[in-house]
């Protein structure tokens, strides 16, 4: 996605604008202390856990989690669908905002290889951010660099210009603490890699889920590594599988 060698959702690998200038990385300790919070949930009685996330999926989320975004596809082919953010309190998991979402152009797949335009179906961790604007003031560490800026295309022709403004790294295939540019794959290279959350483009990705701006920025603000954050991904579905999680 920000790495010359790959490209995650451009039609032309080659509109990567990559500047390879150094980047500016904080730690989780040395991030502001003033990250905003989501307003109070509405006074309503907690669930287990969120929709439609079956037993299969629910016991790949650790114990100690608290935060969770859940990304649901309108179907297994779709490159659209909702993310909502959650937190759990100690009568059940509550919904805290939500937003619309874009995913891979095929939709979505158990079995992510490289260039198949599908997104992973998973629990992931969430650690590391990074892109071209300044921190916004998150607790995740952070990678500030001009290695973040992208020109080009997506499939419908739409300009990806600032997409990349904030990123989110999911932990899919990669090793977590450190930058979201790090090309390191651990699986290897036939299982793909580079998948993030990031800003919108109003189109379909290679496998990456996009999030309006303001929502980038909230999740940044609001993400706490002690929460044990994860992002759950998939479409209904397949997220559904085994049936309701106890």
């Amino acid at each position: 996605m920000t790495i010359p060698r790959r490209s995650l959702f451009l039609t032309v690998p080659a509109a990567l604008a990559l500047s390879g200038l150094p980047s500016a990385r904080n730690s989780a300790a040395g991030a502001p202390d003033s990250a905003t919070t989501l307003p109070p949930a509405p006074a309503r009685p907690g669930v287990p856990l969120p929709a439609p996330i079956g037993a299969r999926l629910a016991g790949h989320i650790p114990p100690e989690t608290t935060q969770l975004l859940l990304v649901v596809g309108d179907d297994r082919n779709a490159d659209s669908g909702t993310a909502s953010f959650w937190t759990r309190e100690s009568d059940g998991w509550r919904p805290r905002d939500a937003w619309p979402a874009h995913n891979g152009r095929e939709g979505w797949t158990f079995d992510h290889h490289e260039n198949d335009l599908r997104t992973p179906i998973g629990v992931y961790t969430l650690t590391d951010a990074g892109g071209l604007r300044p921190d916004p003031g998150t607790r995740l560490s952070y990678d500030r660099s001009d290695d973040f800026a992208i020109d080009g295309t997506g499939f419908a022709g739409e300009p990806l210009a600032g997409t990349f403004d904030h990123v989110i790294a999911i932990d899919y295939n990669r090793v977590p603490g450190t930058s979201p540019l790090d090309p390191v794959r651990p699986r290897g290279d036939e299982f793909g890699g580079d998948i993030w959350l990031h800003i919108d483009h109003g189109g379909a990705t290679h496998g990456c889920v996009t999030l309006p701006p303001e929502a980038l920025v909230s999740l940044l603000r609001v993400l706490d590594p002690a929460a044990r954050p994860v992002v759950v991904l998939g479409d209904g579905p397949a997220l559904a599988q085994d049936g309701p999680a106890s």
